[in-house]
């Protein structure tokens, strides 16, 4: 994989329940509504389950992922292709924290940053 090695770990406060967080964070119909600009691929079950795999695309650039680990204030993505490393979440009452680690041309800090600020505009309307 070309690129550089990125780290980055970003918490939040938001205005939701650890369930609220959760539904947003695993299920397919609510992560469409928030995680723009990525776009899920067509075809996806409800939610994310354990061990499934599917990509997103940032733009032009695909990135596979799959749910490595997943509980109930816990989610892990494996990430390859556009990213090779992981992404994890962990969620509570009226908090969540992200935290990436890979190889990418991409900026992963920038990404990162933008997605929870999406997030957070979604439990705000």
């Amino acid at each position: 994989m070309l690129g550089e090695f990125q780290q980055s770990a970003l918490r939040i406060e938001i205005h939701a329940s650890m369930n609220d967080l959760r539904s947003s964070l695993t299920q397919i119909s609510q992560l469409k509504k928030w995680l723009w600009p990525q776009q899920l691929e067509p075809g996806m079950p409800t939610q994310l389950i354990l061990g499934l795999q599917f990509q997103t695309w940032l733009g032009p650039i695909p990135v596979n992922h799959q749910v490595d680990v997943l509980t109930e204030n816990q989610l892990r993505l494996i990430l390859t292709q556009g990213i090779d490393g992981f992404h994890e979440w962990h969620w509570g009452e009226g908090w969540v924290q992200s935290r990436m680690e890979g190889i990418s041309l991409l900026p992963l800090n920038l990404g990162q940053t933008l997605t929870l600020y999406r997030l957070r505009q979604f439990f705000n309307h």
